[in-house]
Order: structure tokens, then sequence, then C-alpha cells
């Protein structure tokens, strides 16, 4: 307020039930009665402006105090848009916006996470029309899901990421969702499109960072990103392998070193980079096998899986089971990888078939 009290914006005051309400300018009616003594603040000392006792109000009725209310703040934008929508909800009588839902049935996602409180999110990632191409719909106020618990929040995890990161913005990507998002989460949202919806209960996104839309180091986004890759624990080729030098141990470091180009760029690729590793790794089991004289790979894989398989914890024998990699189908696979584009471009899969090629690999060609 500065060193006086400025008239040229009045309190805007309705009488209900014969009391002044203050409906606009509280901090201002506050500071004129700590001034005057009127409230008591204890033993806290601060510097009040010069007011006089009385004071003109803008006294009107109810309704043309909440219209003022809004025009002034949130039409000049003073007001985030879940505030904007919290008041034309409670006091404007108008519906609940798609946008005040989510955050109310994620357990206060948008508010937790302000990055996400932005305009452009609310018109052109989390209306009507973003949420059902995420896999969300509403039955009246109750959004529903195609996804499980677990896939609801890689989901809006990634989501969160690609805005905190401006991977999506008001310059970047615009209207490009889905293509900005990571290939595991666009699987997981083509996989279930069919699915039926489901009421999303219990939300709890876990992720034990509510200041996330504060701008961070990239170091910090991508250890968020690990942290959600690593749902399943599992990494390219089960982890870094030791290999002895040679064609072999070259021709795998440099395999690694494009997938880590990937994942440090993946807005810059699309799904077809999995048919890609695919094949990679189909020349490389090749190629150990012809450094190991056996001219199939029938015959390598044949004479190293079974004891690879040994030094396995039951969760990567699970999760290779799901994705149908055994030694049995692990060389239709890599076949699959070089000639079947569109069996070749899942995430999962190909990673279990990594997996599995590594635990071989550091028999055939690991270091002594």
């Amino acid at each position: 307020m500065g060193s006086y009290y400025d008239f040229s914006e009045l309190p805007t005051v309705v009488y209900v039930s014969g009391r002044p309400i203050v409906y606009d300018g509280n901090r201002r009616i506050i500071l004129a009665k700590i001034k005057h003594n009127l409230v008591s603040i204890g033993n806290h000392q601060i510097e009040t402006p010069e007011v006089p006792e009385v004071i003109p109000c803008n006294v009107c009725s109810e309704s043309i105090a909440l219209q003022n209310v809004y025009r002034k703040h949130a039409e000049s934008g003073s007001w985030d848009p879940l505030e904007r929508d919290i008041f034309l909800h409670k006091f404007m009588g108008e519906k609940k916006s798609s946008f005040l839902l989510f955050d109310e049935n994620t357990n206060g996602f948008i508010s937790s996470h302000p990055v996400l409180n932005q305009g452009f999110v609310k018109k052109e990632i989390l209306n009507d029309k973003g949420l059902s191409e995420l896999g969300f719909s509403f039955d009246k106020e109750q959004m529903l899901t195609l996804h499980s618990k677990e896939e609801l929040v890689i989901v809006l995890q990634d989501l969160l990421l690609k805005v905190t990161e401006k991977k999506i913005s008001t310059r970047t990507n615009r209207g490009e969702i889905l293509n900005v998002l990571d290939v595991r989460t666009r699987e997981i949202i083509e996989q279930n499109k069919d699915q039926e919806y489901r009421i999303v209960d219990d939300f709890c996104d876990n992720s034990n960072d509510a200041d996330v839309g504060v701008a961070e180091s990239s170091q910090q986004s991508v250890q968020r990103r690990t942290r959600r890759v690593k749902s399943t624990a599992m990494q390219l080729f089960g982890g870094p392998l030791y290999l002895k030098a040679g064609d072999i141990n070259n021709l795998y470091r440099d395999i690694c070193e494009i997938y880590d180009y990937y994942e440090s760029n993946k807005t810059r690729f699309t799904d077809s980079f999995f048919p890609i590793v695919r094949m990679s790794m189909r020349l490389l089991c090749e190629s150990a096998s012809n450094d190991m004289d056996l001219p199939k790979i029938d015959d390598y894989i044949d004479k190293y899986c079974s004891k690879a398989k040994t030094s396995m914890s039951q969760d990567v024998k699970t999760f290779l089971s799901n994705q149908n990699v055994s030694q049995q189908t692990i060389v239709q696979l890599l076949h699959t990888g070089a000639h079947n584009y569109s069996a070749s471009k899942s995430y999962d899969q190909t990673l279990a078939v990594s997996i599995l090629l590594g635990a071989i690999l550091s028999l055939s060609h690991g270091k002594k």
C-alpha cells in the first residue's frame, strides 16, 4: 500500500444478514484496523500506512461484488487457472471444470505441482480432449481411467516431467502430447485403449516432490526419470557387461552408446527406435556366435543359455517369462526383430531379449 491508504481502489462490501462483509480488499481493511488498534497482533510490530478511521467502500449486491472480484483477479491474471475454476464453481454456480475435477480426483496432482497450474496446460493438455487421449474420462464428478494404479502414476509422472523440462510448452510441441511422451508411456496408452474404464481410487503419485514446479536442474530431472523407468528394476543387457576386448565388446559398447543417446533425447525418437535395437542385438548375437566358431546362433544360444539363466534373480526370470523370452523363443525373437517391424516395437520385450543376451555374452565373452 505504500505510506498512505490509496483510495483509487475501494474495498468491495456486501451486507449479508445486516453485517458488512468485505469481498475484496480484506488485507487493506486489516491494516487499517491494526492502525487504529481495532484488532490485536500481540507484541508484533509492523509499519502501517496512514489511513483515516472512516473510509469509503464500494457497497453493492453480492452478484455485482462477485463479478467485480472475478474481473479484477481472474481476468487480470493474478489468479492461476485452478483458483479461477474454484471461484467460478464455489461462488458463481458454474460446473466444475475438467481441470478442477482432475485435481480433485488425483489427490491434488495439479495444486501440488504448480508447473501444471498454467493456462496452456489447462487449455491444451488437461482438457477433455487431452485427457481422453491420455486414457481418462469422467462420470459426473468421478474420474475414470483405462490404466491400472501403477500405469496411472507412470503416465502422469511422465507428463509432469515433460512440462517441467519444457518439452511441452507454449512454444514447443503444442498439440503433440502423445508424441512427446516416453515410448513406454505411449505403449501403456496404446495397449489400454480398448480396456474398460475404471474408477480412479486412492490415487497417490508417491513423488514426495511437491515443489517440482520450481525450476530444476537437468540432473534432478534425469534422476526422477530413472526412478520411474526402474519400476521394473531392469536395464539394457541387465546392466553393464565386462567383456574381453575385441569386436564383440566394441559392438556391444556401440549399441549401449546409441541407447544412452536415446535415453537422453527421447523426444527426438519415435517407437521405431526399438526395432533398430532389436536388429543390432541380432547382429551382436550372430557376431558372437561366429567368434565362438558356432555357425548358427541356435547353437550359440543352446550352449550358454541354461547356465546364463542360473545367475538371474527370480524377478528377472519372471520378467523374461512375462515377455515370452526363453531359450526356445529368443532366436525367433531376434529374427523377428530384423524382419517384422510391427512385432519388434515392444519396449519390455526388447529389454527382456537384451537381458538374456547379456547374460549369455557374459559367459562366452566375459573377462576371466
